[in-house]
């Protein structure tokens, strides 16, 4: 496991201690296992490059809940600036990306845990969708947002906005950008070829 990794899972699992969890003590008797139960709270979540999808895991674990990941019905590029691209003309023209299928059984979540990453300082295309096109009304809503350093941008309006009727949660938010972070690190790397570092090498501009 990565150190990245291992940073989010440490700070995903102090934040986790801090929530209300339900019920006492657990009894030390043996007890004969139990059927689960559908579980009333949802961890919905959008991930690309896999930060996000991490703190979902962790609170889908710790607190025994359903699970469901949004994906675009289009998916978006492989390559990280064409999708920055895209993000950017859709966050510019208030366009929402449809989604690949929709959560069947929301009415009887009472807890709707929404991650995703901040995507030009607000909430990506497909979360806003997800936000339309599911009733979240008398739910308690709490985000969890990833971020490349530079804050929520205005996620929170943006989510009371969508959601109006919900019981928004101040929630949880961390630093994880690794596309960007790695993205920088290997430009800054290859402008020592530009500079000629590299014998033998042919020395063209990097295009940006």
């Amino acid at each position: 496991m990565s150190s990245s990794t291992d940073s989010v899972r440490r700070s995903v699992m102090a934040a986790m201690a801090a929530l209300p969890l339900a019920g006492g003590a657990a009894s030390t008797a043996p007890q004969a296992p139990r059927k689960r139960q559908p579980s009333t709270t949802l961890v919905a979540y959008f991930s690309r490059s896999g930060n996000t999808r991490v703190v979902a895991g962790l609170i889908h674990r710790a607190l025994g809940a359903d699970l469901f990941e949004m994906l675009p019905a289009r998916p978006y590029p492989d390559d990280y600036l064409a999708t920055v691209e895209q993000a950017r003309q859709e966050r510019d023209s208030g366009r929402e990306r449809a989604l690949a299928s929709k959560v069947s059984d929301i009415a009887r979540h009472e807890t709707v845990f929404l991650g995703f990453p901040i995507w030009g300082e607000t909430v990506p295309p497909v979360v806003r969708t997800f936000l339309s096109a599911h009733d979240l009304s008398g739910k308690v809503l709490v985000p969890f947002i990833t971020h490349g350093g530079y804050g929520l941008g205005n996620s929170r309006a943006v989510l009371a906005r969508a959601a109006p009727k919900s019981r928004l949660q101040q929630g949880f938010s961390m630093e994880a950008d690794q596309e960007r972070a790695t993205m920088n690190q290997v430009n800054a790397w290859l402008q020592s070829a530009e500079r000629g570092a590299w014998p033998g090498v042919d020395h063209q501009p990097i295009r940006r």
